[in-house]
């Protein structure tokens, strides 16, 4: 103990330096965490995203993409799936439910979701918890809205609320439906998951409000008011994707088969399970690659460490011929510098844990707002704790190369003067 506190007084004398050492691991330490965390919790909020459904289907693309835009809200679909489709889709005998989903609309920067009231029943996320609406109701006027928590939280809105639709799913959109305007009825429970940032209309809300246009581009003359559209055919021509719940999970072969085999159209059905595995399968080689870079930077750091310590045993030789002299035997030597390793390996290791939580307490709003995506703050995970063990132990091996030089030192030699 007396050893540490020397330890201490020493690294305090010779604070401006340590300091900045000190920093640079704290930085590194931060990083390695940080990957590591952002990568276990992007994992968990994706899948957590969607439960319960036992196949998406959508336009034949990649399974990744149409997990990506049909339920994260990430992208865009390369095309459409028809009505008739659809319909043969949700007449198999071995389909329990289903809930079709229509894209392609944003309400100041938001994305809008047409849907059926069955997205309200049957929607799943987490470990099969159902959507709860907060406050107001489901939508079942032609221009009824329910919003996300996000939605209403970031735009003050509440129920009674008019809002005006925009064409494309950009942040800033020059086509505004606002012939048609919206009337918020509910506002959903957070759930944590792209629902909070989503718009839920009717599928024939879509469809009126695009009567009149053709190409997404409305024509002259053609558009209808609010007003006009009662008695016009508001049954949707097509959908961006459907999910499907099965009478018995067995089956969803079967039926993923039905419809990836489909003849009238090219289509493409997946297990939820399986494409997230197989978008976590294409990023692993990213965030292995950004976990090695992280370790390394901390060994860069540990390095810098080193060479501080190893640059001052030059100047600090009377230090150690002095403490000989008072009856310091050469493995008390050893073992000040090993301490100094640790104890600044230490400190690193706390302030790159408390940057860890401020950047996260700052970004986790941030990240929410731009990806739907629900990033907590919560204590360090097991494998986080061997990161930092790991990196504290590192520390602790490095510092043995200036603790044996110094080992090394006669107090003849330390009480000699080179010129």
């Amino acid at each position: 103990m007396y050893i540490l506190t020397l330890a201490l007084k020493s690294i305090l004398n010779r604070r401006s330096t340590v300091l900045l050492t000190i920093v640079s691991l704290a930085l590194s330490v931060m990083l390695l965490l940080g990957v590591e965390r952002l990568r276990a919790d992007m994992r968990e909020s994706f899948a957590n995203t969607l439960s319960g459904t036992d196949l998406v289907v959508g336009a034949r693309s990649g399974s990744v993409q149409l997990l990506l835009y049909s339920v994260f809200r990430i992208g865009n679909p390369t095309n459409n799936v028809s009505w008739e489709s659809y319909q043969d889709i949700r007449s198999h005998k071995l389909v329990a439910w289903t809930v079709p989903l229509s894209l392609g609309d944003s309400h100041r920067g938001f994305r809008v979701l047409g849907t059926t009231p069955d997205y309200f029943r049957h929607y799943r996320y987490g470990g099969g918890e159902a959507l709860q609406i907060g406050r107001g109701r489901v939508f079942d006027d032609l221009y009824d809205a329910v919003i996300g928590a996000d939605v209403a939280r970031e735009l003050g809105y509440e129920v009674g609320q008019q809002i005006v639709l925009a064409h494309g799913a950009g942040d800033v959109s020059f086509v505004q439906h606002d012939d048609k305007p919206f009337r918020v009825v509910g506002i959903l429970e957070r759930t944590g998951t792209p629902v909070d940032r989503t718009v839920h209309v009717s599928l024939s809300a879509i469809e009126a409000i695009h009567l009149g246009w053709d190409s997404g581009a409305p024509v002259p003359g053609r558009q209808a008011g609010a007003a006009r559209i009662a008695g016009q055919d508001l049954e949707p021509k097509s959908i961006t994707a459907v999910l499907v719940g099965l009478k018995s999970r067995i089956a969803a072969f079967r039926v993923q088969r039905f419809i990836n085999e489909y003849r009238e159209e090219p289509l493409l059905a997946v297990l939820p399970g399986v494409a997230l595995q197989e978008l976590w399968d294409t990023l692993g080689i990213a965030r292995q690659a950004l976990l090695a870079i992280s370790a390394l930077v901390v060994l860069v750091g540990i390095s810098g460490m080193t060479t501080t310590i190893l640059t001052g045993l030059n100047e600090r030789r009377r230090e150690m011929a002095v403490l000989r002299s008072v009856g310091a035997r050469p493995w008390h030597i050893f073992v000040l510098i090993v301490g100094e390793s640790g104890v600044v390996m230490l400190i690193a290791s706390v302030l790159g844990v408390g940057a860890l939580y401020a950047v996260q307490w700052i970004a986790h709003p941030l990240i929410q707002s731009a990806f739907g995506l629900s990033l907590p703050v919560h204590a360090l995970s097991a494998h986080e704790w061997k990161l930092l063990a790991a990196a504290l132990t590192a520390g602790l091996l490095v510092g043995l190369v200036p603790a044996y030089r110094a080992y090394r030192y006669s107090l003849a030699d330390g009480m000699t003067i080179r010129i």
